[in-house]
């Protein structure tokens, strides 16, 4: 019997799915509605702490009436006393008018895709609330000028803001990168910078280095000093064959990942890369810079690991950078190369590599 091919999930799909979901119930329905509009796939969810809003959309009378876009109604009540940003000020002042904008923090869906541990699909989502966010002028100082009408910043937007709630939550899929094959997406980083640095190659083979001495003057082929130049491997690719050659390849990468993806276009180039994202943290950093030990580093490493749950889970906070200091990095992979120290070969594999060419997000 003949296997059908197993449609991967396509943006288009999955906008109707999030336009369907009731806000009373989307937080709970996201997963499995995500699920059954993709037969084959089981999707999972979390959630970032990462909250930001969007610029005001409407604005609201005191009735609740919406009159209509923020800024264009702004415009026309402006120009309807003749720009006067003091009349404006007085006639607005008292708060009867107010404005709505969306607030939100990131999710994420992951779906695997095959055994891999780059299959999966990750979806980027913003959930979004629109908030009563203020008034239309800042009832304290009267605005600078026109432009800071536009972009309000008399507005407390914390999480326990008691600005009243107009709908949501809603959730929207991201416009570029919002919907990621990993294993595609990895491929992808590695063609692109092929393709660059091919593109270089008349220039790069022609390049030398000058090097200059008390009694000598040289060049040297750029080539000879980098062979591997051509070769190069981009850190997104990089973080995915560690985790697979490393005691992390036990679990799912997604399962402690999330991964916010960068697309875009500059100078007639299209530019890849992501910045990983951990979904679970310690509760402290580990910084190299109090003294310690070798073998109290290693003992902070394995004390991360238990309490994140995952095995070297500490090298991959340390290529992040915030959750661990590279100079631990370094600090052990001296350690190892001096015998003071042991891991599990393959995690000193990795290690070591790592410390022989540093990669950082």
């Amino acid at each position: 019997m003949t296997e059908v091919p197993v449609r991967l999930p396509d943006a288009a799909t999955v906008k109707k799915v999030l336009a369907r979901l009731d806000p009373t119930s989307a937080d709970a329905d996201l997963g499995p509605a995500l699920s059954k509009a993709f037969s084959g796939f089981t999707f999972t969810v979390e959630m970032v702490d990462d909250p930001y809003w969007r610029n005001p959309h409407d604005v609201v009378a005191a009735d609740g009436t919406r009159l209509g876009d923020h800024r264009a109604w702004v415009e026309r009540a402006l120009a309807a006393i003749g720009g006067d940003l003091m009349a404006y000020w007085t006639k607005y002042q008292s708060g009867e008018f107010r404005f709505a904008e969306w607030r939100g923090t990131t999710v994420f869906a992951f779906a695997p895709t095959g055994p891999g541990v780059a299959d999966f699909v990750q979806l980027s989502l913003g959930r979004e609330i629109e908030f009563l966010a203020g008034a239309v002028v800042d009832p304290d100082y009267r605005p600078r000028s026109a432009d800071h009408l536009f972009e309000p910043t008399w507005v407390s937007r914390e999480p326990d803001s008691s600005a009243p709630v107009l709908s949501g939550p809603v959730y929207r899929l991201q416009r570029r990168g919002g919907l990621v094959h990993m294993r595609s997406f990895l491929a992808a980083c590695q063609r692109l910078e092929r393709e660059q640095r091919e593109a270089q190659r008349p220039q790069i083979e022609a390049q030398v280095i000058h090097e200059v001495g008390l009694d000598y003057n040289r060049e040297i082929p750029f080539l000879d000093l980098n062979p591997d130049w051509f070769e190069f491997v981009p850190r997104e690719n990089r973080f995915f064959a560690d985790w697979e050659r490393s005691s992390a390849a036990a679990a799912k990468v997604f399962e402690h990942w999330a991964f916010d993806i960068k697309d875009f276009e500059e100078r007639g180039r299209r530019h890849l890369s992501f910045v990983p994202r951990p979904l679970k943290m310690p509760t402290e950093r580990l910084l190299a810079d109090d003294g310690a030990s070798v073998h109290r580093l290693m003992e902070r490493i394995e004390a991360i690991d238990a309490e994140v749950g995952l095995p070297f889970a500490w090298f991959f906070l340390m290529t992040h950078g915030h959750w661990v200091d590279p100079d631990v990095g370094e600090a052990i992979a001296q350690g190892l190369r001096a015998g003071r120290v042991r891991l599990p070969d393959r995690d000193a594999a990795v290690l070591l590599d790592w410390a022989a060419r540093r990669y950082l997000f």
